[in-house]
């Protein structure tokens, strides 16, 4: 499978990872009513630590606020504990995270307030989700005939399960056609993210991306956003065409599973030079030092998991 582990945390228990599993009547896998996080731990010379946790904790709970679940069983430091110990439970020096808080316990139906949210958070080794040779070489992606949700038809500012279909669909008619990843326009037809990512375009040496209003507000893409200006590149959020991408002199993605990578292709156009861009190169450099414990922001950002 690719995900496996010793245990998973489920409600407060750490569960052998054979017997962690839900009801097939459950709430939340009939009607898409959950949310969840994707978050990394990195390995640094002080030991294990997870790149910015108490913030993607604060989204995982306020998905499932804006989804109108009124109460939560846990606290944000009840689950940054819980992910602590589930790390340690499994001896990981680095891994990919997963939190859902799911609806469960309760009868079928269009009612949020009949069932009651569970909380599962698994853990596992996990590389480049790219692929390594993505993080130096870049990746090729297309403009996906599919639309990003419109805020008023599913919330964009969630990461909420029921979502997630228009990435998959997106995705995958990528990788069958050839692609490595997806670009998502908004209902106005203009760029909003990818199907995981958040997109940045360099042009005569300045950075811009998407605002913020039909997109998930990436955690990685807040971080990048901060070493950029530490860089001396302000990023200048502003509504981005299709064409203009056609044109940029770099485009890079960001995101927890994503990382930090350069774009080499769009719609068979190459982009820039091809290959990562020197404003890229220095971005993504900073980022993995960032979150291997080297850099100015890294005590700030990081959070060890003490043993």
């Amino acid at each position: 499978m690719g995900m496996e582990s010793k245990y998973i945390w489920m409600d407060g228990k750490l569960v052998e990872f054979e017997k962690a599993t839900v009801h097939f009547l459950t709430p939340a896998l009939h009607y898409g009513l959950g949310a969840f996080e994707g978050i990394r731990c990195y390995g640094t010379s002080r030991g294990p630590a997870v790149f910015r946790l108490p913030e993607h904790l604060e989204r995982l709970i306020d998905s499932m606020h804006i989804l109108g679940v009124r109460e939560m069983p846990y606290t944000v430091e009840q689950l940054r504990e819980a992910v602590h110990q589930t790390i340690l439970a499994n001896e990981f020096k680095q891994c990919y995270i997963r939190p859902l808080i799911y609806m469960a316990n309760g009868p079928l139906g269009l009612n949020l307030d009949v069932s009651h949210p569970s909380v599962g958070i698994a853990v596992w080794e996990w590389g480049a989700y790219l692929g390594e040779e993505a993080i130096e070489k870049g990746v090729s992606m297309m403009i996906s005939s599919f639309t990003r949700h419109h805020p008023n038809v599913t919330m964009t500012k969630a990461k909420i399960t029921g979502n997630y279909p228009n990435s998959v669909m997106a995705k995958t008619l990528a990788l069958r056609a050839g692609f490595d990843e997806a670009i998502m326009l908004d209902p106005t037809g203009l760029v909003a993210e990818c199907s995981g990512e958040n997109l940045f375009v360099v042009r005569n040496g300045k950075i811009y991306t998407s605002p913020r209003t039909t997109i998930l507000e990436g955690i990685t893409r807040d971080a990048v956003i901060t070493l950029a200006g530490d860089l001396g590149y302000p990023v200048i959020e502003e509504p981005i065409s299709r064409d203009q991408l056609y044109i940029a002199d770099e485009i890079f993605l960001t995101g927890t599973a994503a990382e930090c990578v350069a774009v080499r292709e769009i719609d068979y156009r190459v982009i820039g030079s091809g290959k990562m861009g020197p404003v890229t190169r220095k971005i993504q450099k900073l980022f993995f030092e960032t979150a291997r414990g080297d850099g100015k922001r890294s005590d700030e950002w990081l959070d060890y998991v003490k043993c």
